[in-house]
């Protein structure tokens, strides 16, 4: 199967389980996105979500963030991992906010990339869900699912961003992409999945990624056995 042909199958399942594809980060405007989106960065979106209502009470705008001290953002965030990085990358982002944009939001990828703690996949979220502009955000459920189902090579998360746009048409990115995300937290797990009983998987995975899956699995559950031996 062509690879268009088969994202058009997998296009029509996914808007088939998910015909509404909420933000899964609490937010109320372009900065507290952004805001939440950088501390999303290797924890899960429920901690950030946890978290961020006393951080946006305390500072709701640029302004009153860049008006926190760092070790004042520390404290609201320390629940999270990578505290000290993200408590200086906020308290940078939001004074180059108020410093070059007049406390606003660039709804551009140049702008937002050249904010501290954001990368291309960052403002690709604020892009697509602040402002609706086509993007298509490229996160670890989402390269990792491309290359099971064959639509991308694996070889890294650029190229895989770059294949899905290929096949997907532009005006479904902003919605797929969350999609995807929902798919592989809900059916699609990283580990001992069965692919064959996947909705997707079991017919757009070759058979060779099915069987190399099926090996990993069975080595990781003969490691298991010989730990619980010990």
């Amino acid at each position: 199967m062509r690879r268009a042909d088969k994202a058009e199958k997998i296009g029509e399942i996914l808007d088939h389980l998910y015909p509404e594809t909420p933000i899964p980060l609490d937010h109320v405007d372009p900065f507290t996105l952004l805001v939440a989106v950088v501390l999303s960065a290797q924890t899960t979106d429920k901690k950030v979500n946890e978290i961020t209502p006393a951080l946006f009470a305390a500072a709701p705008t640029p302004q009153a963030m860049a008006g926190l001290s760092v070790d004042e953002i520390k404290h609201h965030i320390r629940q999270i991992g990578l505290t000290n990085m993200k408590a200086k990358n906020l308290h940078g982002l939001a004074n180059q906010l108020v410093d070059d944009h007049d406390g606003i939001v660039p709804n551009t990828f140049e702008a937002l990339e050249a904010l501290p703690g954001v990368g291309h996949k960052t403002a690709s979220v604020v892009m697509a869900q602040a402002f609706g502009h086509p993007a298509f955000p490229v996160d670890t459920h989402i390269h990792r699912l491309a290359d099971r189902w064959g639509l991308s090579d694996g070889k890294n998360v650029a190229k895989t961003e770059r294949d899905l746009k290929a096949v997907f048409p532009p005006e479904t990115w902003n919605a797929r992409h969350l999609q995807i995300i929902f798919f592989g937290r809900e059916h699609c797990p990283a580990l001992y999945h069965d692919l064959a009983q996947c909705p997707i998987c079991s017919w757009a995975a070759t058979k060779k990624r099915i069987a190399e899956e099926e090996k990993a699995n069975l080595e990781r559950r003969g490691k298991g056995r010989k730990k619980g031996k010990k």
